[in-house]
């Protein structure tokens, strides 16, 4: 979380620094010119510039949310462009300023003072407002690229709080920091990192259809980067660089980058306190000084509640994010609720505004159901509730542009009955799904399935021979028939969840038997490895070879005859990949072997022949999702090979750790872009 922590840690670190260093001379001022009674009205100030600031994140936040995919991505590009902007200005300004802040903030205090109590309010406002707005933009921007929102609140959130220490420290004269240095080290790092987030909002801009050249890859490094890496992700996290950047990104990087930093370094050799420049002793600006003469008093007003000021600052700009919020969240067309029933399917249903909407259906009838937005020409799916009870309301969030739609409600117990179709006018969208039948999948089924039996006659003989290589006392050449047969057996994964019981007899763990590895139930390969790697004898293995050979003999015969589900292929082309990060790649599953490795690299092979079979249906739903899972697959088996050495697997446990995190990574990341696939071929009922 670090890498995605630390922009945001700097800018909050900056940022806090200098509206805490303008309030710490403001306070100083007031309390060494005994105008302490004024102290409240610089904290209503600060108050109504933090929840100013905070106001405009949440404005920022609910807004995008509410757009379509497209217009967010031109929204949070232009933001991330105006962020640069603002980041940059401040930088050189803090470098040019830093020195001055003190003496420029008294001077306005006393102005303020001489002119009421509405002024000083209004000058500790705009002092700390300006920087609030920039941290809550810059903020947003760094979330929006980090694509979660933990990492940088936590790295705003620390900076923030050592901003706030060390103000306090240089307030009571604890601390000296040179601070022209400070902003002068910190403004270059921020320079590199604005140059990585201009690159991001260039690409948002060409995914939201405003700038081109989308496509037009100047670097492609994702079939040789493992993005999974630490060092990939922190390159990505802190500084927005990506395995593939357009020529656009490349070009706004790095031009701003060289050309800013140059700026920025020729205006660091005239300013004092900085190496090139002239020598200044100050550390910190300059606070007032004891013996600061009295301020102004201002004239006696009408007494009011002390609450009243502090209250209304905050709740102006909360009500006015919330309404601005409401605004951009409309309900859906003319308020209306949608029936979902089979008699009364899409009653209520008008065409919509494009755009992201949500839509109120509620079960008029008396089963459950599912019901489904479709284009009722291709029986593509855009949004979809399953389980929806008898009398109950749910919301359903869907994108809409130009196109055809219509509601399928499917009853638990009856016929799917398809509503009457509405026409939106607009540019066609995309986000459908493209729903799969049982007969869509039963070629698939039939091409699997010929694999696994194939698989089963191969396994069968190579069980027979580990067990003539035990009773003949041929252990070592058990070993190396062990592994063989085991990763025949790995890699017919996606038919664990039919092999009903034979398979805990055939590859079953010890994990909660009454006696762990030596319980008379614990048998299987997994118990063979044990007894194979820990020294048992020959004849102690040669009841538990004989009734492995005997499970895999009865598992080939009996899985013609076994119900393998049709649906149950897309959900294994995620879950064998799940199963090989939770047990193989833990070295859970090692009884003494230290192949975990060899396992893996079975599953992978099982989880290839899978979308081998449903690659024609991803073809035509998702045609730029194979081309990401090819390449996750090419370089997970590229990490696993280089572990494979002199027909050695290294054991998961003497992996070395950036080996270790490379291959967690690539996994990692081939199970995050295999997640869609049981979504995308998920069989749905039509009319």
């Amino acid at each position: 979380m670090w890498d995605d922590a630390f922009p945001s840690f700097l800018i909050g670190l900056r940022e806090g620094l200098e509206a805490g260093l303008i309030v710490s001379v403001l306070v100083a001022t007031l309390v060494r010119a005994d105008a302490k009674s004024r102290l409240p009205q610089v904290w209503t100030g600060v108050l109504a510039a933090i929840a100013l600031s905070m106001s405009f994140g949440a404005v920022l936040t609910f807004t995008a949310a509410s757009l379509s995919t497209a217009v967010q991505e031109a929204f949070g590009g232009a933001l991330s462009i105006v962020a640069v902007a603002f980041v940059t200005a401040m930088v050189f300004w803090m470098r040019r300023s830093a020195r001055s802040l003190a003496g420029e903030i008294k001077e306005k205090v006393t102005e303020a003072l001489t002119m009421g109590a509405g002024v000083l309010v209004l000058t500790s406002f705009l002092a700390v407002g300006r920087e609030g707005l920039e941290t809550a933009l810059f903020l947003w921007t760094t979330a929006r690229a980090a694509d979660e929102s933990v990492g940088p609140l936590a790295g705003a959130g620390t900076g923030l709080v050592l901003a706030a220490v060390l103000c306090w420290g240089l307030y009571r004269r604890v601390l000296s920091i040179n601070l022209t240095r400070f902003f002068t080290a910190t403004g270059a790092v921020l320079i590199v990192i604005a140059s990585g987030v201009l690159g991001y909002g260039l690409r948002d801009l060409q995914e939201g259809g405003v700038l081109p050249g989308g496509a037009a890859y100047a670097v492609d490094l994702s079939g040789s980067v493992d993005a999974g890496s630490w060092s990939s992700t922190l390159l990505q996290g802190v500084l927005n660089l990506t395995p593939t950047m357009t020529w656009l990104q490349v070009v706004g990087y790095v031009g701003y980058l060289g050309v800013v930093m140059t700026l920025f370094v020729r205006g660091v050799r005239g300013v004092p306190g900085v190496r090139g420049g002239v020598p200044a002793p100050s550390a910190t600006p300059a606070l007032p000084v004891q013996g600061t003469p009295p301020l102004p008093t201002p004239a006696p007003t009408r007494p009011r509640p002390a609450w009243l000021i502090p209250v209304a600052v905050v709740a102006v700009p909360a009500v006015l994010a919330g309404l601005v919020v409401v605004l951009a969240h409309p309900e859906p067309a003319g308020g209306e609720t949608v029936a979902v029933s089979a008699k009364d399917c899409g009653q209520g249903f008008t065409a919509p505004e494009p755009g992201r909407q949500t839509f109120q259906m509620r079960n008029t009838g008396d089963q459950t159901s599912e019901v489904y937005l479709i284009d009722p020409a291709t029986n593509a799916v855009y949004g979809e509730i399953e389980g929806l009870a008898p009398g109950t309301t749910r919301d359903l969030v869907a994108t809409v542009a130009g196109g055809t739609y219509a509601w399928r409600c499917v009853p638990s117990d009856g016929t799917a009955v398809t509503s009457k179709a509405v026409r939106v006018g607009g540019a066609a969208g995309a986000g459908a799904v493209v729903p799969v039948s049982e007969q869509d999948l039963a070629g698939p089924l039939r091409a699997y399935k010929a694999y696994v039996n194939r698989g089963l006659a191969t396994l069968v003989t190579e069980t027979r021979k580990l067990g003539d290589d035990i009773r003949a006392g041929h252990l070592g050449a058990a070993r190396a028939d062990w592994l063989t047969a085991h990763r025949t057996y790995a890699s017919l994964g996606a038919a664990y969840g039919t092999f009903e019981d034979f398979d805990q007899k055939i590859n079953g763990r010890p994990d909660g038997l009454p006696g762990g590895v030596h319980d008379k139930d614990f048998t299987g390969f997994q118990r063979i490895e044990y007894g194979l790697w820990h020294g048992q004898p020959a004849g102690e293995l040669e009841g538990l070879v004989r009734q492995l050979t005997n499970d895999t003999t009865g598992l080939r015969k009996a899985f013609p005859r076994q119900d393998f589900d049709a649906s149950d292929l897309p959900l294994r082309a995620h879950e064998i990949l799940e199963n090989t990060l939770q047990f193989e790649l833990t070295g859970d599953t090692d009884q003494g072997s230290g192949t975990g490795l060899a396992t893996a690299d079975a599953n992978l092979s099982g989880t290839r022949e899978l979308l081998t079979v449903l690659r024609p249906l991803l073809t035509t739903r998702a045609p730029r999702l194979l081309p990401t899972v090819d390449a996750d697959i090419a370089r997970l088996q590229a990490l696993l090979d280089a572990e494979h050495r002199d027909g050695r697997w290294t054991p998961v446990d003497r992996l070395g750790r950036t080996a270790k995190a490379r291959i967690d990574g690539a996994a990692g990341q081939l199970l995050e872009d295999l997640s869609p696939v049981p979504d995308l071929l998920e069989i749905r009922k039509s009319a």
